[in-house]
């Protein structure tokens, strides 16, 4: 049944774009996809009717879906045949208000998966945001490089007119110019970037009226400053980057840019900073975790001022057989950015080790009072709850699976706005176990 939906989606999303010709961005990459999604959604749609993919539709079911712009129903047969007989009606009657641009993110879970999506909706703009050395996913890979390869078939199915973002931050993506016939536009951090980010400023003391990030964005000689309130650390700088290469190819001026990026908020669960029990403070970013994500979210930890710094992690997924390998560099980590560590799942059992034998920041506590393994989600929320002591700042992260979003809810200081403030909190996911 999921077979025979997937080639009615797809048929009908092809039928649409052949009636409404938009233009497509697309973003692929390891970490960051989201984030910079959303960061694209809000500069584009300064000047454009744009549509970018809602939730996690990224797939071969989600993709059809945003381009129609119809929601998932689930098992529900008869509200599948009234949305795709509105789709079919939309074919044939046109609308006047389908969007300019399509801004859609495309996974690459399995080989195979990024041809599949830029044959179903061939992009005019392919942004690829980062892999890393360890990226996720990598368990249906050979390798890194494997997943490399897959993504950089985004880029290379774009037209000659058409244009390539890709962080220049990445080594693998900076060695990928003769990959594409597209301009190639670079952003990031690094010298060589044609969308440079310089002076970036974290901004968490407790003089600040409005916390999160300030740095200035650089291209062909002109520059322009921008402010992102309540959204922390590099990758996010990173994201408005790419956002910033994508005006521009676009014929966006900076100043353009920079306003619209003044309305930037990253979305719920990525590195949010949420008010905890017993004035707490609590960074968000249980959407999901990689590797590299979880290295970015310990240095904003590291640089957050607090009277103690906890790290609660759950389990990285997908990484095959550089599990161990990865657990045990974020347990490297977290001795040097915390004062104290919660481990959740048997795979954050490696990096609880690695903890243990580094040993954690010089505290006044004991060794032994430091570090904590936990199995489960809400097994970790109630022993933090008990932690918790005023002006404490606490990391919690990990990969989807884990659902470490329960741990967030466990110490809200205004859990009856986790709706509003947490991922997965539809119904579908609640209903979850």
């Amino acid at each position: 049944m999921k077979y025979i939906f997937q080639k009615i989606l797809a048929i009908l999303a092809k039928a649409t774009l052949w009636r409404y010709r938009p233009m497509i961005v697309a973003i692929t990459g390891s970490v960051g996809k989201t984030s910079t999604k959303e960061a694209i959604f809000t500069v584009l749609r300064t000047r454009y009717r744009v549509r970018r993919s809602e939730k996690n539709y990224n797939t071969e079911i989600g993709v059809p879906l945003t381009i129609l712009g119809i929601p998932h129903c689930g098992r529900n047969i008869f509200k599948w045949l009234f949305v795709i007989m509105r789709s079919v009606m939309r074919v044939i009657i046109r609308a006047h208000e389908y969007p300019q641009v399509l801004v859609l993110e495309m996974a690459a879970d399995r080989p195979g998966d990024i041809a599949y999506l830029t044959k179903l909706a061939p992009p005019f703009i392919g942004v690829i945001t980062a892999i890393g050395e360890i990226p996720v996913h990598v368990e249906f890979f050979a390798g890194p490089r494997a997943v490399a390869e897959e993504k950089t078939k985004l880029i290379q199915t774009l037209p000659a007119d058409g244009f390539a973002v890709l962080n220049y931050d990445d080594a693998i993506l900076a060695a990928m110019q003769s990959r594409t016939s597209a301009k190639v536009i670079f952003c990031g951090f690094r010298d060589g970037a044609h969308v440079r980010i310089r002076n970036y400023e974290l901004h968490v003391s407790r003089a600040e009226d409005v916390p999160g990030i300030s740095f200035k964005l650089e291209y062909a000689g002109n520059s322009a400053g921008v402010k992102l309130s309540n959204t922390f650390g590099k990758q996010q700088a990173s994201a408005a980057s790419a956002a910033a290469a994508v005006g521009l190819a676009l014929k966006m001026s900076m100043s353009e840019i920079a306003s619209a990026l003044l309305s930037y908020q990253s979305p719920p669960g990525r590195l949010k900073l949420l008010r905890g029990n017993k004035q707490t403070s609590i960074l968000d970013d249980t959407y999901n975790a990689s590797p590299a994500s979880t290295l970015a979210a310990l240095e904003v930890l590291e640089q957050f001022p607090a009277s103690r710094r906890i790290a609660v992690l759950g389990d990285m997924l997908e990484l095959g057989s550089w599990t161990e390998e990865a657990h045990r560099m974020i347990g490297r980590r977290v001795a040097q950015a915390a004062d104290l560590f919660l481990a959740v799942g048997e795979r954050m059992k490696f990096a609880l080790d690695e903890v243990s034998r580094a040993g954690m920041k010089e505290r006044r506590q004991p060794p032994e009072s430091r570090v904590f393994w936990l199995a489960t989600a809400r097994e970790a929320g109630q022993k933090l709850e008990a932690l918790l002591k005023a002006g404490d700042v606490v990391l919690v992260k990990g990969s989807q699976g884990l659902r470490m979003e329960r741990v967030v809810e466990e110490v809200l200081a205004e859990p009856e706005k986790a709706g509003l403030l947490l991922v997965r909190q539809d119904k579908w996911w609640l209903n979850r176990s």
